[in-house]
């Protein structure tokens, strides 16, 4: 298994759980579980191959990455106790891991097409937050990357990062994987924010 398909399978499994607990919170029935698990784990993805042009069988042949995410949502609903005891620290946790797990995959699908860096970044982006804008809307909730609290950036800094051909090596992902997670999960710790420029009446 590659360093492509391991952060994959991470965002994609991450993601997918925290998508069914976020319907589950809403209270949502079986079929709102496994919808907003599934469009969080592969909404980015979609987005992303559209709008780069990213050859379209990519998306369509991936049945174990589905069958993974039907699996680990099918996890919280049999046993949803450990997961909704403490649901917002949990939610929080899969999101920092399939954030960063995703822009860093999002990141390399550019760079082997060979897109500039500007596409770069935004292929990370669109990866990364495409699926979890979609839920968001969805569930009637601001999207978390046009919210205060750092999350967007992480995810820019990762395609730069990338983009520049700053990090090559398969030990350079793994670092830039726990680096940002930490940074995600300490921006959400600690509450640190993007400036905001604040309007008079």
């Amino acid at each position: 298994m590659g360093t492509w398909e391991v952060f994959l399978i991470i965002g994609t499994i991450s993601f997918a759980l925290q998508g069914g607990l976020i319907a589950m919170e809403k209270k949502y029935d079986l079929f709102g579980v496994y919808l907003f698990g599934i469009l969080t784990a592969f909404g980015g993805g979609a987005i992303r191959n559209t709008l780069i042009d990213a050859p379209d069988y990519e998306l369509w042949k991936q049945g174990s990455l589905f069958y993974s995410a039907v699996i680990a949502i099918t996890l919280i609903l049999l046993f949803p106790k450990p997961f909704l005891a403490s649901r917002e620290l949990w939610g929080n946790f899969l999101d920092a891991v399939g954030l960063i797990a995703f822009s860093i995959h999002g990141a390399t699908v550019a760079v082997k097409l060979g897109l500039p860096v500007s596409a770069v970044v935004v292929s990370a982006l669109l990866t990364a937050t495409g699926g979890g804008v979609i839920r968001d809307l969805l569930s009637q909730r601001q999207p978390i990357v046009l919210g205060e609290v750092v999350y967007g950036l992480w995810v820019c800094l990762i395609g730069l990062i990338i983009g520049m051909g700053w990090a090559t090596e398969t030990w350079h992902l793994y670092l830039l994987f726990i680096v940002f997670t930490v940074l995600r999960v300490l921006s959400y710790l600690y509450d640190w924010k993007v400036p905001v420029r604040r309007y008079s009446e």
